[in-house]
């Protein structure tokens, strides 16, 4: 069967900290710096409330093999980046790097030097209609060690993103409130 539908919710105390419960699991998650809203902005560090489709696996093939998922998988690349870039037409999408053009266009680098992004469940977040300044390069992603705040994504330990990905199917939600 698998698990269809993930819910986040904030853990009482601790803007930061959340829970993630799908299927009969219950794991910590580390959320935005500045907790949940409905209402996401560009750098605000929140965290969007809402529900979203999870619409791909992305991983990189050097700090291991291909995870067991039954979703739409990709590994990154060195040159792989995500276009953060209010006044850019390609805002919230993927890009390959460097971004050429007249200007420095502002974007994350998706082949990290840290481990956050080996793993990574792209959400559909801001992607239609995609609306500039409303938040870009939201992801569940691996968890910097103590659970550190994100700048507005979900973030797990590996174990637990091993295990959360061998069960998820493909069109699951994570609904976050």
């Amino acid at each position: 069967m698998g698990i269809s539908r993930i819910a986040v919710s904030r853990r009482p105390g601790a803007r930061h900290l959340g829970i993630l419960r799908a299927g009969g699991l219950s794991i910590p998650v580390a959320l935005g710096r500045s907790g949940i809203a409905a209402d996401k902005r560009e750098g605000d560090g929140r965290t969007p409330a809402g529900r979203w489709r999870i619409l791909a696996l992305l991983y990189r093939p050097d700090h291991g093999p291909r995870p067991v998922s039954r979703l739409p998988a990709r590994t990154i690349r060195p040159d792989d980046g995500w276009c953060d870039d209010r006044a850019d037409r390609r805002y919230n999408h993927p890009v390959t790097l460097p971004i050429g053009g007249p200007r420095k266009v502002s974007h994350e680098k998706m082949w990290r030097d840290d481990t956050l992004y080996d793993l990574v469940l792209v959400i559909d977040h801001n992607q239609r209609p995609r609306i500039a300044g409303r938040g870009s390069a939201v992801f569940v992603h691996l968890a910097r060690p103590g659970f550190k705040p994100t700048e507005g994504c979900v973030a797990l330990r590996r174990a637990d993103m091993k295990r959360l990905l061998a069960r998820l199917r493909p069109g699951a939600v994570i609904d976050i409130v």
